[in-house]
């Protein structure tokens, strides 16, 4: 069992964090972000050619990870394999000492630097999710049987703020029972948007992670608002950006106030911070955690 697993199983308040694998080789300056995040979060997500950027893969930076004595959450997309390479990616990342996996879909390739890649999305999120707990059974998605299987902690991604939240219920609702085990959310910038979602999926009892991510200016919010789907900062959060002379200290504010917010609603608060990660800290200082 997985230290996030864990946390979650006994009810502790789970934190993770995220970090970006580098586009090359050389992974100083990541493995050095890395080290703020020592000792104070459960695990650390490994982004998978986020936002259609090829990047060095999240299977290879888990590991990186791994061999460090961080714990991490490999993310894992269907935008760019097909079921033979995400059934085969699974069980490398089992044999290699990874066990936790968040399943996604992916961004369009149409958002990255190379617009001109074919799309594979021969599965989604969904059905990625049931060949994960099909593998731990013993048998690959054709019904042969495995020599050995693994045993996964099975996480999916949830979006709070999409509208019409009936639809996102049911896909929610669809990955529950084809094997999530946690929810990790898109960034939560409204406690009451979050608490009506809360309140609407408290039947699935899952546990819930609720998603931060530390504005770095009112330029960024102004971008999440436009770019990313179900993800709105309200006005007065990004005036208080506009005004803030000490735009680290006023983000983490931000973020705490809203996980104080949120605190008691949810299981746990992932931490995305975008190059900022010696600034996690901090923020966990001021949320006593």
């Amino acid at each position: 069992m997985t230290a996030l697993q864990q946390a979650l199983s006994k009810g502790e308040f789970a934190v993770t964090a995220e970090v970006a694998p580098p586009k090359g080789i050389d992974v100083t300056e990541m493995l050095e972000h890395v080290e703020h995040l020592r000792g104070r979060v459960h695990a650390v997500n490994v982004t998978d050619q986020q936002s259609s950027v090829m990047r060095l893969g999240s299977l290879a930076t888990c590991v990186l990870l791994k061999q460090v004595g961080i714990e991490p959450v490999f993310q894992l997309t269907t935008r760019d394999r097909n079921r033979i390479a995400l059934q085969s990616d699974l069980l490398s990342a089992y044999a290699l000492g990874i066990e936790n996996v968040l399943c996604l879909t992916g961004d369009y390739i149409t958002l990255g630097d190379h617009p001109q890649a074919k799309p594979v999305f021969d599965l989604d999120s969904i059905t990625l999710l049931s060949v994960a707990r099909r593998l731990q059974d013993g048998y690959d998605l054709a019904g042969n049987k495995l020599e050995g299987s693994p045993r996964f902690h099975l996480g999916a991604v949830a979006t709070p703020g999409y509208e019409p939240i009936d639809l996102q219920l049911l896909k929610l609702k669809k990955k529950v029972e084809a094997g999530a085990q946690f929810f990790q959310t898109q960034a939560v910038y409204d406690p009451a948007v979050f608490a009506r979602f809360i309140d609407q999926v408290k039947d699935f009892k899952v546990p819930v992670i609720a998603g931060i991510i530390l504005l770095k200016s009112a330029g960024m919010a102004a971008f999440l608002n436009k770019n990313i789907a179900g993800v709105n900062v309200p006005d007065p959060i990004i005036t208080e950006m506009k005004g803030a002379k000490d735009k680290v200290t006023t983000s983490i504010e931000i973020a705490a106030r809203i996980i104080r917010a949120i605190k008691d609603l949810c299981q746990g608060v992932h931490i995305m911070s975008l190059g900022w990660e010696r600034h996690v800290p901090a923020l966990l200082d001021a949320l006593r955690l």
